[in-house]
Order: C-alpha cells, then sequence, then structure tokens
C-alpha cells in the first residue's frame, strides 16, 4: 500500500519513464474525492474506453456521462501513444471487485494463474476500487477486431511501469479490469500476462520474479547530494555537469558559464526546469530536489 502520488509526482514520474503526457485543463483538482476515499494505492488498472476518436474520448473520460460523473480514470492512453492526464484522486473507472484480487495485488502474488474474480459493484463482498488503483483508459472500440498500435501499447507499459517504480511495486501490481470483476472485459485484444511481462522487463528484473534480466551498459548519472549541498555555497564539477544538461533543456538562464560555482543563475536555470516538469510554488523554487534531479540525469563527475 502506498500514498497516492500528487499531481507534480506523477507527472515527473511519466515524464521520467520517456512517456508523452497531455495536460488536460484542470487535470490536477478533477477527482471524487468527496464521493469516498483516495487511497492507500496498491495498483494500476487497465480499460479500455469502447470510443473512437482521441477528442471525444478525452472529454468522455475527464467529464464522464449523466449517470456515471467524470474523471473515468487518471489518464487516457491514446492510440498515438500519447497519455492525456485527465483527473488527480478519487475516479469512476473501477467500482466493486474481489477482495482475493485486491489481496493478490497487495502481496504481488498475482502470478501467471491469477484468481478469477468472483465479485463485481453490488456483490456483497466486493471491495472498492475506485480508492485503491490508478486507473487509465485506453482508446479501443473493446470489440476484439479494433487494432492496438504499438505505439499505444508502448505508452501502457510505461505509463504502468512509471507508477510501479514510483512506489517501488512490481508488475504484479498491474491488472486487467476484467481481473478485478466478474463482469468487466476490458482490456479486450492484447492479453494483461503478456503486458505484464513487458513492465517487468522495462522495470529491470525477468518476468517471474527470477534472476534480474541482463541490463546492457548504461551511462552512470550522479546521486543526488542533498538540497544542503547546493545551499552551502560549493564550487563543484558536479554544477558545472548540472548547469550544462539545464542548458541542453533549454533551461539555462546564464549569461556566463554555467560553471562549477553555485549562483543565482544557476538556481533560476533549476526553477525553470522544475516549472517543465510540472511542479509550481514552493516546489519550483530553484532549489533541487531528489525527484527533480533524478529525471535531469546529471553525467557521474567523479
Amino acid at each position: 500500500m502506498a500514498v497516492p502520488l500528487s499531481p507534480d509526482r506523477l507527472l515527473a514520474a511519466l515524464r521520467a519513464e520517456g512517456v508523452r503526457v497531455v495536460e488536460h485543463p484542470g487535470w490536477r483538482t478533477r477527482n471524487r474525492n468527496h464521493t469516498g476515499a483516495w487511497g492507500p494505492v496498491n495498483g494500476v488498472m487497465i480499460h479500455h474506453t469502447v470510443t473512437s476518436g482521441t477528442t471525444a474520448s478525452v472529454e468522455l473520460c475527464a467529464n464522464g456521462y449523466d449517470r456515471l460523473p467524470g474523471p473515468l480514470c487518471h489518464g487516457v492512453i491514446t492510440k498515438d501513444g500519447a497519455v492525456h492526464l485527465v483527473g488527480n484522486g478519487r475516479a469512476n473507472h473501477a467500482g466493486g471487485g474481489d477482495p482475493s484480487v485486491l489481496q493478490a495485488v497487495t502481496t504481488e502474488t498475482y502470478g501467471a494463474r491469477p484468481p478469477v474474480p468472483r465479485a463485481h459493484q453490488g456483490s456483497a463482498h466486493a471491495v472498492d476500487g475506485n480508492a485503491r488503483f490508478y486507473g487509465f483508459e485506453c482508446v479501443n472500440l473493446g470489440d476484439g477486431a479494433d487494432p492496438w498500435p504499438p505505439a499505444q501499447l508502448d505508452a501502457i507499459e510505461r505509463a504502468s511501469a512509471a507508477l510501479c517504480r514510483a512506489h517501488g511495486w512490481g508488475a504484479k501490481s498491474v491488472i486487467g479490469h476484467l481481473e478485478w470483476s466478474d463482469h468487466k472485459s476490458d482490456p479486450r485484444g492484447f492479453a494483461m500476462p503478456g503486458m505484464r511481462e513487458r513492465v517487468q522487463r522495462r522495470l529491470g528484473a525477468a518476468p517471474s520474479g527470477g534472476t534480474p534480466a541482463p541490463k546492457p551498459a548504461t551511462p552512470r548519472y550522479q546521486p543526488f547530494p542533498g538540497t544542503a549541498f547546493f545551499r552551502s555555497n560549493p564550487s563543484s564539477p558536479v554544477i558545472t555537469a548540472m548547469g550544462r544538461r539545464l542548458v541542453a533543456e533549454g533551461c539555462g538562464r546564464y549569461q556566463v558559464g554555467p560553471g562549477p560555482r553555485w549562483s543565482e543563475a544557476d538556481r533560476r536555470s533549476y526553477a525553470a526546469w522544475q516549472r517543465k516538469l510540472g511542479f509550481t510554488g514552493a516546489d519550483a523554487d530553484g532549489w533541487p530536489g531528489a525527484a527533480s534531479w533524478n529525471v535531469l540525469k546529471v553525467p557521474y563527475t567523479p
């Protein structure tokens, strides 16, 4: 179980995983929190929309309809591989589901032969999935014939992995709606066990919790030195490396440099980077934090 991510942390986690994010107006405050709990969260649930077209699908998921108010999920994954954020907080996407499935997700024992769901909304022992799962609606007619483009499947994989990585979960925390409730069929057109294998590979471990898969050589990045390091007015090659990365990201606010001595120009540049990630207010004050630093990927300096 975990505390739900704030809007800024959610946005940063998705972007760090390489997700192409589109922010729908008002998504940060659109939720159903007044009707029930939001959190603790246990996993990620994947759906299909039974609609076509990006604009209409995103609007429907953001606003809902007469019998089911929006948001109907947290993000809409379109066929071109974009994730449109439409809500933050409790959303009307999961409904009631089987407590044995929730237990399997919570303990990450949801394996190749998961429990068959035997409860749904209105069942005597159903549990509230809207409080416990992030939800992604994927634009698809759900008829088994509408294709799932590679870009869309890649976005499902990346978005799921982003949340698992942010919370320290494995891929067994990712399920489909059909695996939660006994009267649902979504997502239809691809198999959730295969998607979990993709997510697990992205997270860097073998699909069934076995020996970690070999990783290709990757660049070495500078670990976050702590906010106090920057407040001590340091002179360090770390500051130069950071400044060069900020310039490369289009956030440099330097007239000269960057150089090794921490300066007001560094702080302004880092504040621009935080705003680029979606941070606001005190979270975009220019003093580096672990989340934004890890996304920046500053090259290691011995």
